[in-house]
């Protein structure tokens, strides 16, 4: 079992998914990078990272590529690319990735939550998705998602990320999680 002490969340947080998740992992005494720009208004502050101008830009991503990879239009905005861009970071810094949100029919996670989850894919990290309609996790496993029960973080450097509009099933799978992995 890891030691809580030795451990970092990666995340970026914003209301919702990742300030529960930076939440419980104050509680647990791990400690919390949180990437952010400047500008950028986030609710959870602890351990805030502002990304440069010149650190956004070496992790800049086709919007035309995300849109298509992920079946939709995303808003060309020039604060929503650096959200992109914020995100990976995020994913980049850990080994494994959690994430709360809603699987769709065509494999991606619902809303700006999914590029994390692509990005993951794409990275190949361990990737796991609270599912909130089907009270389930999942994991990623080569080229589909795969239910399973009781996931555990297992690196001391993990990425965590979600929806902003987390349910009461969501955050009791992110305590439950914690529970599991450092109890």
């Amino acid at each position: 079992m890891l030691d809580p002490k030795e451990c970092i969340l990666y995340s970026g947080g914003a209301r919702g998914t990742e300030t529960c998740f930076g939440e419980t992992a104050e509680k647990y005494g791990l400690q919390e990078v949180n990437y952010s720009f400047e500008g950028h208004k986030i609710d959870r502050t602890r351990g805030v990272r502002v990304l440069t101008s010149e650190e956004l830009a070496l992790k800049d991503v086709s919007l035309t590529y995300v849109s298509r990879l992920m079946n939709r239009n995303y808003s060309t905005a020039p604060v929503f690319r650096k959200v992109l861009q914020s995100i990976c970071w995020q994913v980049s810094s850990g080994h494994e990735v959690f994430v709360v949100g809603d699987i769709q029919e065509d494999g991606t996670v619902k809303g700006g939550t999914g590029w994390g989850a692509e990005f993951a894919k794409i990275c190949n990290k361990l990737l796991f998705v609270f599912d909130q309609t089907r009270n389930a996790w999942f994991h990623w496993e080569k080229n589909k998602w795969e239910q399973v029960e009781a996931p555990v973080i297992t690196h001391r450097h993990f990425t965590a990320t979600g929806t902003r509009f987390i349910d009461e099933n969501g955050v009791q799978a992110i305590e439950a999680l914690f529970a599991r992995s450092f109890s």
